[in-house]
């Protein structure tokens, strides 16, 4: 194998597939990077046998090959050399000479063959979905997934359809989110895709925003060729794997089994008293608040009534507080104790200027919605009221 390249190219597609390799290997080799050159493109590809990353960058291949090197070791040579180009060759079967204008390294590889195989999903249901609308669905649920895996169901976003509605839900049971996109398909989906995995395909996304995302497996348009403005995220399931492709790079994992809790159960059918409260002010009433609600597992107690909602901490070693924000209210009054933890976390995800908190009663989750976005809904348990 021989070829040359762009060193930032080869840098971002390492660092991109890297995130797929774990701090603990169940096989040593799995800390090893696979480079394939194969036509006018170099594969790059990482596993942890859970989750794979694959992605691809334009090379000039003189001699076609394969093999797999320390993660650490090429990502050490790629980000410390100042050189445009790079050539990186095979020798002795194992051995990689990585060669640019002022460096020479060699690494020392194993066959290609002795790599885990990262196998394409066997496609049963596929569908292409709004990467912009997709990347904001994530970054609204994927925060409230649980990060252990005491209840591995909780460690994913639960994927369904229902009346030509795409549904993703995250809960680590004691907050939840829920966003509803169009149904990309009539297909029935009924799955929970592990939160790791779609935080990488959130970065990437990320990465491609405002930037074209090719859906041609890599190749460059013509000049002719009309380049997609609306970005897509292309997504196969089988019945224990799913694939999503984000411009050139795909990213597999297997699904979690189990079910998914029926949290619709939970949601408040009926909301008794809803406040409209700038998000600004909210955020920095909680946030100062919490100084003194960390010393009391997080608690902090909620008035809502006519005018504004008062909010004040518990008496704590360190003292106490209470606010008073603005808010416009309808339904009466009522009374909530909530996690400023949570509640900070939820704040740190929206931009919106406003946000809306629906409360029944102490016993009851809250419930808040953006004015702006009905297909959003976030919860949080309720604490018990230390008055």
């Amino acid at each position: 194998m021989k070829f040359s390249c762009n060193t930032a190219s080869l840098l971002q597609a390492l660092q991109l597939v890297s995130r797929a390799i774990s701090g603990q290997q169940a096989l040593p080799i799995l800390g090893n990077i696979l480079l394939k050159a194969e036509g006018s493109r170099c594969t790059v590809s990482a596993t942890d046998l859970e989750i794979s990353i694959v992605t691809s960058f334009d090379a000039a291949i003189e001699n076609e090959g394969s093999i797999t090197v320390p993660a650490k070791a090429i990502l050490n040579f790629a980000q410390y050399t100042t050189d445009p180009e790079v050539v990186l060759e095979t020798v002795e079967g194992t051995q990689m000479k990585c060669t640019s204008k002022h460096s020479k390294t060699s690494l020392s590889g194993e066959l290609a063959s002795e790599y885990p195989t990262i196998a394409p999903v066997e496609k049963k249901i596929s569908f292409a979905v709004n990467a912009h609308a997709f990347l904001e669905a994530l970054h609204l649920v994927t925060f409230t997934c649980a990060r252990t895996s005491l209840r591995p169901v909780l460690s994913g976003v639960s994927v369904r359809t229902e009346g030509g509605k795409l549904i993703l839900v995250g809960t680590d049971s004691y907050r939840l989110s829920e966003y509803i996109l169009e149904a990309p398909t009539q297909d029935e989906i009924s799955c929970i895709i592990p939160v790791k995995v779609l935080e990488e395909v959130k970065a990437a996304i990320s990465g491609q925003k405002g930037k074209p995302i090719r859906s041609t497996q890599g190749e460059k348009p013509s000049n002719d060729e009309k380049i997609d403005e609306a970005p897509t995220v292309q997504v196969t399931l089988s019945a224990q794997q799913v694939e999503l492709q984000v411009g050139s790079t795909r990213f597999l994992s297997r699904l979690i089994e189990g079910k998914f809790p029926d949290y619709r159960q939970i949601i408040p059918k009926e909301m008794s008293v809803r406040s409209v409260i700038a998000t600004h002010e909210l955020t920095a009433s909680v946030r100062r608040m919490h100084y003194f609600a960390k010393e009391v597992n997080n608690n902090l107690t909620f008035v809502l009534g006519t005018g504004d909602v008062q909010i004040k901490t518990p008496q704590t070693p360190l003292g106490k507080d209470e606010a008073s924000v603005t808010a416009e209210t309808t339904g009466g009054e009522a009374k909530i104790a909530l996690s400023s933890s949570y509640l900070l976390d939820f704040l740190s995800h929206i931009d919106d200027a406003n946000v809306e908190l629906q409360v029944v009663d102490s016993m009851h989750p809250a419930v808040f919605k953006l004015p702006n976005a009905a297909s959003f809904l976030h919860l949080i348990m309720p604490l018990r009221m230390q008055d």
